[in-house]
């Protein structure tokens, strides 16, 4: 097992975000002890691992194997803070429906194994109109009840963490040229934290193309869910604002973005008032985090989408 362990280090990605200095201390304590995790759990589960998904994501990663019997999966491990917890929680209610299958787990420790998907191929791969009909058609099946005595964050409750965040960030000196558009996001936020009346749904929290992936048993099915409940707006928004780069760039693009909205709205019966304010408090929220972490030209992408709605 030693030598699985090896040549299964974690993805540079991985390690540029949880290994840097500013990163949290428990973070980097678990990146450090990832290979000898990973070969307890290939152990543990009799898997025979082929390869580490890359450029893969920045609070976990995936190895690609098999079980005893030949059947492919994939082991993820994630940061034991409690996301594996809430992720296992809501792919274990979904039970399939519109999300990958969970085969094993020990969300505990941050560690789920689950039916193998093609990880290279998202939505992103189809022409726009085509990978936001797929997409709502997923969040359809996705879109239930939660089960009675769940332990999901709410939506104004996650929400008003965001917006306290953001005020501290208002406050910084590079804010000063974005403090409107920081303001009318906290404004939206607040306006819009009662749900407007709807039967709170489970939410995905992190739901856009690259969260779709290619399956064999259906065409398409979500992945890494950040699960609140809430309503279905909120869900939709950061869908609303998917490959904004190209949004941008081309002519036209306030009208473009607002289309985008109205017709998400129309299609998936929600408020396009209330897609529009979240999609915004999302955009904005997501923008300046950014700028704050060094990020400029992503921040400001979001943000001067945020300013076209």
């Amino acid at each position: 097992m030693t030598n699985a362990n090896d040549r299964l280090g974690p993805p540079e990605r991985l390690v540029r975000t949880l290994g840097a200095e500013s990163a949290d201390e428990v973070a980097r304590a678990w990146l450090a002890g990832l290979p000898a995790r990973v070969g307890e759990y290939l152990e543990r589960w009799e898997l025979t691992p082929e390869r580490v998904q890359t450029p893969g994501g920045r609070s976990g990663m995936v190895v690609l194997v098999h079980g005893a019997d030949g059947t492919p999966a994939a082991l993820k491990l994630c940061v034991p803070d409690g996301s594996a917890v809430r992720e296992h929680a809501a792919l274990a209610h979904w039970n399939g429906r519109g999300a990958v299958r969970v085969l094993r787990a020990d969300p505990e420790a941050g560690v789920l194994l689950l039916e193998r998907l093609h990880g290279d191929i998202s939505l992103r791969s189809l022409a726009e109109a085509k990978a936001q009909l797929e997409a709502a058609g997923v969040l359809q099946r996705l879109w239930s009840p939660p089960a009675d005595g769940h332990a999901f964050p709410g939506v104004a409750a996650h929400t008003a963490a965001l917006a306290d965040a953001l005020r501290g960030y208002r406050e910084e000196p590079w804010a000063a040229d974005v403090r409107g558009v920081l303001d009318e996001a906290l404004e939206l936020r607040d306006a819009l934290a009662d749900g407007g009346g709807e039967t709170p749904s489970l939410l995905h929290g992190e739901y856009h193309q690259g969260s779709v992936l290619a399956a064999d048993r259906v065409p398409w099915l979500a992945v890494g869910p950040r699960p609140l409940v809430g309503e279905r707006a909120y869900d939709l928004a950061w869908l609303a604002g998917d490959r904004v780069d190209t949004l941008l760039a081309a002519p036209g693009a306030g009208a473009a973005a607002r289309r985008r909205v109205a017709k998400l709205a129309d299609s998936l019966e929600v408020d396009a008032e209330r897609l529009r304010g979240w999609t915004v408090f999302r955009a904005v929220e997501a923008g300046t985090r950014e700028l704050a972490a060094g990020a400029r030209p992503r921040g400001e992408l979001l943000l001067e989408f945020a300013g076209l709605l």
